[in-house]
C-alpha cells in the first residue's frame, strides 16, 4: 500500500497513539502501585475473583500500551480496548451509580469518546510511520 498520508496526518496519528498509550499506561501504573486497592474496587462492584481480574486488566492494558507504541496488532487490540472501556463505563459508573453521586454520570460519559477514538484507531490502523505491520491482513 502506497503512503498517502500527509505530514500533518502522520503527526496527528503518532500523537493520538501516544495519548492512547499514556492513558492505558497510567491505568497500569495505578494498578501496579496498589493491586489490592484495584481488586477491592472490582470486588465492591460485585465481581468474583477480584485479584485475578485486576491482574487481567493490568495485562490487557499493558498489551494496549505496547500496541499503541509499536503499532503491532493495533486493529484487534483497539477493538478489544473499545469493548473494554465501554464495559468499564457500565460496570463501574453506570446508571445504578448516578443516584448516589451525580459525578458518576460524567465518569460514565467519558468512556464513550474514549471508545469512539479506539474504534476510529481500529478502523484506520496505526498509520504508515513507526508501525510494525503485525495483525490482521491489510491492517496492523
Amino acid at each position: 500500500m502506497e503512503n498517502t498520508q500527509s505530514t500533518w496526518q502522520t503527526v496527528a496519528i503518532l500523537i493520538a497513539r501516544l495519548i492512547f498509550a499514556a492513558m492505558f499506561a497510567m491505568g497500569v501504573a495505578f494498578k501496579l502501585m496498589d493491586m489490592g486497592a484495584t481488586a477491592g474496587y472490582i470486588a465492591a462492584a460485585g465481581f468474583p475473583f477480584p485479584l485475578f481480574l485486576a491482574w487481567c486488566a493490568a495485562i490487557l492494558e499493558t498489551l494496549l500500551v505496547i500496541s499503541f507504541l509499536t503499532g503491532a496488532y493495533l486493529t484487534p487490540l483497539a477493538l478489544i480496548g473499545a469493548v473494554y472501556v465501554t464495559f468499564l463505563g457500565f460496570a463501574f459508573h453506570g446508571p445504578s451509580h448516578w443516584a448516589g453521586n451525580q459525578a458518576e454520570f460524567g465518569a460514565f460519559m467519558s468512556h464513550f469518546p474514549f471508545a469512539a477514538g479506539l474504534l476510529y484507531a481500529a478502523a484506520h490502523g496505526p498509520g504508515s510511520v513507526l508501525a510494525l505491520r503485525q495483525g490482521w491482513p491489510g491492517r496492523a
